[in-house]
């Protein structure tokens, strides 16, 4: 999608050529400024009842009278923050969006842009018209919007135009992610994700390395092997680095879980909403499309993106409840429950990420239906010992509106994980079920900075709206950004 600034008053607004102009109106009456042509037929919408200026409001004007744009969507947007500037713009698009309009102009009355408003607007219209395709041959032809406008003042123009650059930068990692989730475990295999791992680094000029089941073996992650011994699908080790400041720079690395599905192998899961466990591989998809937002956006810092990707089944081969295995850092582990399999590939990933002497480490998981519970659909669970780097996660995540919540870490959790057969047991009591994965976790990173997020609420939606939605993408961009920002310091 295009996405550009152009300079327009509010004056001229009716003078626009665009297929469909988007009004975001601020405050508690139409801003005095705006040209008469519009406010007009706004003033007497809002005196006739028929909108009301209450964040989320619409009304759809077709062909007003000497007006260029064919089409006028107005969105109330309060007092025009980020947020309700974001969720209006979402709402003016989607309006318009099955309606043959391919260019949409976007602007704010009664606030000022910046940069933040722009990088909105543009992830708010990405999302919009995204549309799941790739194996539904029988879907009509995604929406034409391939066109962004964002009107602002000269003044606003290098603010703006460096907010769109982030925000087209961010929304195509997040539709790289979302494409990559929604598709079926059929065809989103661990082979398909280390292809699209490939595929991305030749086009970013990434190095991207992809370790098999012998590679794995010599490594000794006897934990992540486990899981993957009961599926036909072979095992990936997937490992791409992008590299932004000299080699001598301690990288983030960011690790994501990439079971690619998840029955719950001999624990086997409930039939119903089983096929979301496809959705499983979510913090694999989130890592990669933040890695192909940062190759684009090209910050002075190292990353480096680990996946270990996996099936998890229940064939004859698969690890069984109270099996013992040794994960790569030497620790054994009990499997209580094969369905908590996410850990058991994540902590030799975490163990790996030694070896790049890492400045921090962030793991992305649908880890746990406990954190579901915990904290619903809204906010992606911040696991971290480190509080300034807690404190660094949740700043990005209001900066990229992208909610996290810290929990806590408290090392009596712990105790929940002690085993009479192994070092440790991969399952702990079902009170506070999120805390006891992430202490599990936490037993294979003491060699460096880490956090941990557990998307399990955030990373896909049910219902009609099934899908995934890419999350975290958002808040791992902003962090790493972020966290470049400070290395250049």
């Amino acid at each position: 999608m295009d996405f550009r600034h152009q300079i327009a008053a509010a004056a001229a607004l009716s003078s626009v050529t665009a297929d469909a102009l988007v009004l975001v109106v601020a405050g508690e009456a139409v801003d005095a400024s705006l040209d008469a042509k519009l406010a007009s037929p706004l003033n007497d919408a809002l005196a006739q009842q028929d909108w009301k200026l209450k964040s989320g409001n619409k009304l759809y004007l077709h062909r007003p009278a000497g007006v260029k744009a064919a089409r006028v969507v107005a969105v109330a947007a309060g007092k025009g923050g980020v947020k309700e500037f974001k969720s209006a713009v979402a709402a003016g698009v989607g309006q318009v969006k099955g309606l043959g309009v391919r260019h949409v102009a976007v602007a704010l009355v009664g606030g000022e842009l910046d940069d933040a408003h722009a990088e909105a607007a543009a992830t708010a219209t990405a999302d919009a018209v995204y549309q799941y395709r790739d194996t539904k041959p029988s879907a009509q032809p995604a929406p034409l919007v391939d066109k962004l406008t964002l009107l602002c003042t000269k003044a606003q123009a290098k603010s703006v135009q460096a907010g769109l650059e982030r925000g087209q930068a961010i929304a195509a990692g997040v539709t790289f992610a979302r494409n990559l989730a929604n598709r079926p475990a059929n065809h989103c295999t661990p082979s398909y994700l280390a292809d699209q791992a490939k595929k991305l680094g030749r086009t970013h000029e990434l190095k991207v390395e992809v370790l098999d089941r012998k590679d794995v073996e010599k490594l000794g992650m006897g934990s992540f092997l486990a899981v993957a011994q009961g599926s036909h699908e072979p095992l990936k080790f997937i490992v791409a680095r992008y590299h932004g400041a000299a080699k001598t720079e301690a990288p983030v690395v960011l690790v994501g879980k990439g079971i690619t599905f998840d029955t719950g192998g001999i624990s086997i899961k409930p039939a119903a909403g089983m096929d979301e466990m496809k959705f499983d591989m979510g913090g694999a998809a989130s890592v990669l499309g933040t890695l192909r937002a940062v190759a684009e956006l090209k910050p002075k810092l190292n990353l480096v993106v680990i996946v270990p990707a996996c099936e998890n089944m229940p064939d004859g081969r698969a690890i069984k409840p109270g099996d013992v295995v040794t994960s790569m850092s030497g620790q054994t582990i009990e499997i209580l429950n094969t369905d908590a399999e996410g850990r058991l590939i994540l902590c030799d990933a975490l163990t790996y990420a030694e070896r790049f002497k890492p400045a921090a480490v962030v793991d992305v998981a649908t880890l746990t239906g406990a954190c579901v519970v915990a904290l619903g659909n809204l906010n992606t669970g911040l696991f971290s010992p480190d509080d300034a780097l807690a404190d660094d996660l949740l700043a990005a995540s209001r900066a990229a509106l992208d909610p996290a919540w810290r929990m806590p870490l408290d090392d009596e959790y712990a105790e929940g994980l002690k085993s009479n057969f192994a070092d440790i047991g991969n399952v702990g009591p079902r009170e506070g079920g999120a805390i006891t994965a992430a202490m599990f976790l936490k037993k294979f990173t003491g060699k460096y900075r880490w956090a941990h997020l557990d998307i399990a609420g955030t990373a896909w939606k049910s219902g009609t709206a099934k899908g995934s939605t890419g999350r975290p993408v958002p808040l791992l961009t902003h962090f790493v950004l972020a966290f470049a920002s400070r290395q250049a310091g």
